[in-house]
């Protein structure tokens, strides 16, 4: 059996443990020269400088593009500087068309940085065909697609969307970080660049701030390579040989963190307190079948609102097991708020409409025992819902 037909779960655990043929180390070591040597003039051992191309980072970039059954792969110093790299294709008069609920940050750099060079986006959701068509205009260079969305878990049909994007030259760029390559792997739909937050579910332990680009076709590829070495925010050696660490687990981890979400999901959707629950591993959620369709499994991550505002304080003080802190993706379960935290740069009107208020949470849930995490919530929202009561009657 060659290596292309081993399972995912065996190429993951074995990210770099056959790639050192001269003293056979199955991890692959950290190459920290910024420079290397010519054998004479007009030769090279194929690494000349750090910023272009590095042994322990090239082991990396090969396997995150074999996982997303991509030709090239690209590691960045952080998934914004992935972003950045990407979005870096496009230029003065180029018009995107962007997954209406959309992470902070990403909205962000399209509306406070981008537009300073004459990019514009048009919000959609995209998951609606007909609302694509109408967005689109004769400047229309590329459709951005989160899925699921973060907060609000939202999904698109990648397919379609991609078949859309395809029929009039448009680039289809998805970005994977929610659910890996473990679960979805979007270039196998028709996607042209895929791109992750590799802080997350890839590194998975919350040490480590990386992103990757995974291209499809030897022209974008090539283009991706230049601006890659041209901007320059690639990741080092030593977050390199991290970032592989976490990833030959993630399949272990993926498979608990989805069982956890699901259990946690599924006791705040009959919590008295609790008036939503976002998440597609749910029954009834709108987004469910096309999920199932075009994914082998579930994120670990979901938002839920509660019935009133003021349950958020006291709640985010009074979880324990939980940390109330940003990102998601690690093995410890983080609680954030998004419409202060994550999502703070998107206009409260924006966030309003898409339903980004003031009673919504976002729960990246963790490996550890889901008793132990049923507990947490449930003590903290009592004490909240005390909290509330007992000064109502003062």
């Amino acid at each position: 059996m060659s290596e292309k037909q081993w399972k995912i779960e065996s190429r993951l655990a074995q990210i770099g443990s056959i790639e050192e043929p001269v003293t056979g180390a199955v991890n692959f070591p950290i190459y920290q020269s910024t420079a290397f040597r010519h054998p004479r003039l007009g030769q090279s051992t194929g690494f000349d400088y750090i910023r272009t191309i590095n042994p322990t980072r090239k082991v990396l970039e090969e396997a995150s593009a074999t996982l997303e059954s991509g030709d090239a792969g690209f590691a960045c110093s952080s998934g914004m500087a992935a972003l950045q790299t990407v979005f870096a294709l496009f230029g003065q008069g180029d018009h995107l068309i962007v997954s209406l609920d959309l992470y902070g940050g990403t909205y962000r750099l399209l509306e406070r940085i981008l537009s300073r060079f004459g990019v514009t986006a048009s919000y959609v959701d995209t998951n609606d065909l007909e609302a694509i068509e109408q967005s689109c205009r004769p400047n229309t260079k590329a459709v951005f697609i989160e899925t699921p969305t973060n907060p609000l878990m939202m999904i698109t049909d990648i397919r379609a969307v991609a078949e859309w994007a395809s029929q009039r030259q448009l680039l289809t760029i998805v970005d994977n970080t929610l659910l890996t390559p473990y679960f979805q792997r979007p270039l196998e739909l028709g996607a042209d660049i895929v791109v992750h937050s590799a802080t997350k579910y890839l590194g998975g332990h919350n040490d480590v701030l990386a992103g990757l680009i995974v291209t499809k076709g030897k022209e974008l590829s090539a283009e991706i390579s230049f601006l890659h070495n041209s901007i320059g925010a690639v990741l080092s050696p030593s977050d390199s040989y991290q970032l592989m660490k976490g990833m030959k687990t993630l399949a272990l981890r993926m498979d608990r963190h989805e069982h956890n979400a699901t259990v946690l999901a599924n006791y705040l959707l009959t919590h008295p307190a609790v008036a939503e629950v976002f998440y597609p591993g749910l029954e009834g959620h709108p987004g469910r079948e096309i999920q199932n369709k075009q994914s082998s499994g579930n994120t670990g991550i979901f938002s839920f609102k509660v019935k009133d505002a003021r349950y958020v304080e006291p709640l985010l003080r009074n979880i324990k097991l939980i940390a109330f802190a940003e990102s998601l993706g690690g093995v410890e379960s983080l609680m954030t708020y998004p419409a202060v935290q994550t999502h703070a740069d998107i206009p409260a009107e924006i966030r309003d409409a898409v339903g980004v208020d003031d009673r919504l949470l976002r729960f990246s849930v963790g490996i550890e025992h889901t008793d132990d995490l049923i507990e947490d919530l449930r003590s903290a929202l009592e004490a909240a819902r005390q909290e509330i009561e007992g000064g109502e009657q003062q």
